[in-house]
């Protein structure tokens, strides 16, 4: 695998931009028959998606933050932007990509660029496959030939037209697609370096226009063409009713947008050992997508496969994108005539095995083998996303990916009482079910393992008031494994203390960990325990308490745990200070 070279602008030389120029040069053939098919999928004109290449591909470079990452119009969005267009037309889509740049700038200036890693694997694996389910059935009429279909937003009403109209079957269509689905196919085994889906396109576009001419859908006989300059620039029409209706796609846009282009700036720093700039990085797709609007462009993303591509070819600087972008604009100005004669049945094989690419089908297949409930997020987000929409996919998945986490982490807290151990009872405690024939009337202990947080606190609570079935003197409350508390954790501890202190009971707490004690301090219920009362260890605690009970009541148990520790316990007490 051949790997980038780090070079400083100053030291940028002819053989860079050699290497720039070839790496620029493969990666703009590969975009522009995928910017044209991108567009069409998402009910757009052709020309749109080749605008986005050129335009969001140049800014995202120079101001992103990853130097190898292309952008431009990608699959993950077709279901979206074919939604908003069905719903909302083409200019407001315009305004919502606009919108959608702005969130990602600013979720950038306020450093948000490493919580997308903490979307669950799960959700990213099923609302991927599922758009790709959409972009590969979406395809199927125009691999068919079918006519007089109408768009649909969902996949069942889409799925039913095409069954109704399985009478209108083109045979050059489907003849055609074959032909350049085989080249796609073919190619990269024989010709490892040529782009299969240009090869693809050409052939069969050749095919079509010699053999069977005119018996065929094109572009130019359903769009009209392709211009062959860049649009002017236009502002959206703004106001306040368009940008509350648009704000939900809006976000939609900028959160896929961020978390695909940050796994692909990932992917990059994989194959070439650098390491991105994710908040500069959020900051350069959010500039991208507020000004590829303004000139007809839709929204774009970072693209996973013209980034690998990119640094296959032996790019070495972010101008290597640049120069792809300058390509597909000559590419635009000479040969826009001629792409108006490329069928709409070439393009259906180009998405179907982009859908195929990114599907992560083996990741989906290894997560259903788990039988988990990892597993049970995987089905609901896919199928929200093919049934439904992507936003109630994601916000399904989440929730329930957050519910699971809870539910595990209230599995972990535990508490159980524990008495001093009677062979060396300062130091070790032990669990009180190894001890059951044994109890204390003055003190008892608790030892809690967990976080402390909403989703265990009430399990904490009821622990320690179901197990406490009389009235000890001292309460000993071992904290040491509770890395966190929450301030729904505080208030069920604070609960605790102020129901056993009503009783009379002292309550003391050993070994206290940072995050918690700042909790207490922050609520005042470490003032409220008592600060005295707070110990680094156990045996300081045991020590403090029997210097606070009865010492009478603990000889007349003299079969029980207590009776052994009186002593020593004051001699451990002399001979260390107790620490408060």
């Amino acid at each position: 695998m051949l790997r980038p070279i780090k070079v400083p602008l100053k030291r940028y030389c002819s053989r860079h931009f050699q290497k720039d120029l070839m790496s620029g040069l493969t990666v703009g053939v590969i975009s522009l028959p995928l910017a044209m098919a991108f567009a069409i999928a998402s009910g757009v004109k052709p020309e749109y998606g080749i605008y986005t290449t050129i335009i969001a591909a140049v800014l995202a470079s120079l101001f992103g933050g990853s130097r190898y990452q292309v952008t431009g119009p990608t699959g993950a969005f077709i279901p979206i932007l074919l939604s908003i267009v069905l719903i909302y037309g083409y200019e407001n889509l315009l305004l919502a990509g606009l919108m959608a740049g702005v969130i990602l700038v600013v979720m950038g200036l306020l450093k948000m660029g490493t919580l997308i890693k903490f979307i669950p694997r799960p959700v990213t694996i099923g609302f991927t496959a599922g758009i790709a389910v959409n972009i590969f059935t979406g395809q199927i009429a125009n691999f068919l030939g079918l006519t007089g279909l109408q768009r649909h937003e969902g996949f069942i009403d889409s799925m039913r037209e095409i069954i109704l109209h399985l009478d209108t079957i083109n045979p050059y269509s489907i003849l055609t697609a074959v032909v350049c689905l085989a080249i796609i196919i073919l190619t990269p085994r024989f010709f490892p370096k040529v782009p299969g889906s240009l090869v693809g396109l050409l052939a069969s576009t050749a095919l079509a226009a010699l053999v069977y001419p005119g018996q065929v859908a094109t572009i130019s006989t359903a769009f009209g063409g392709i211009p062959d300059s860049l649009p002017q620039f236009s502002l959206p029409a703004i106001t306040v009713e368009k940008l509350q209706q648009l704000a939900r796609p809006a976000f939609t846009i900028a959160m896929l947008g961020a978390i695909e282009s940050l796994l692909s700036a990932v992917v990059a720093d994989g194959m070439t050992g650098t390491r991105h700039n994710s908040n500069r990085e959020l900051i350069g797709q959010g500039v991208a997508n507020i000004v590829t609007p303004l000139f007809g462009g839709i929204p774009a993303t970072g693209a996973i496969a013209r980034t690998a591509t990119n640094i296959k070819s032996g790019a070495v600087t972010r101008y290597s994108v640049v120069i792809s972008a300058l390509f597909v604009l000559a590419t635009l100005i000479v040969l826009a005539p001629y792409a108006g004669t490329i069928p709409l049945a070439s393009m259906a094989p180009v998405l179907m095995i982009v859908a195929y690419n990114m599907s992560e089908h083996h990741a989906f297949v290894a997560i259903l083998k788990t039988w988990s409930n990892s597993a049970g997020v995987l089905v609901v987000t896919f199928l929200l996303t093919v049934l439904a929409n992507l936003t109630v996919a994601v916000e399904v998945g989440l929730l329930l990916a957050m519910v699971i986490f809870v539910k595990r982490m209230s599995d972990i807290l535990v508490v159980t009482k524990v008495l001093p151990d009677p062979e060396n009872h300062l130091t070790r405690v032990s669990a009180q079910d190894r001890m059951d024939t044994h109890d204390c009337p003055q003190i008892s202990i608790f030892s809690i393992e967990g976080p402390l947080f909403f989703g265990a606190a009430q399990m904490f609570s009821q622990s320690i008031i179901d197990t406490i079935q009389y009235s000890p003197k001292i309460v000993i409350l071992r904290l040491s494994k509770v890395p966190f508390m929450d301030l729904t954790g505080e208030d069920h501890l604070r609960t605790i203390v102020k129901s056993l202190q009503k009783r009379g009971v002292m309550v003391l707490i050993s070994g206290l960990n940072e995050q918690p004690e700042k909790t207490l301090n922050m609520t005042g219920l470490y003032e409220k325990i008592g600060r005295d009362r707070f110990f680094v260890h156990t045996e300081y605690a045991i020590a403090y308490a029997l210097q606070h009970t009865d010492r009478d009541g603990c000889l007349r148990c003299r079969e029980r745990i207590f009776d052994r520790c009186i002593s020593q316990s004051e001699a451990a007490a002399t001979a260390k200070e107790v620490p408060a």
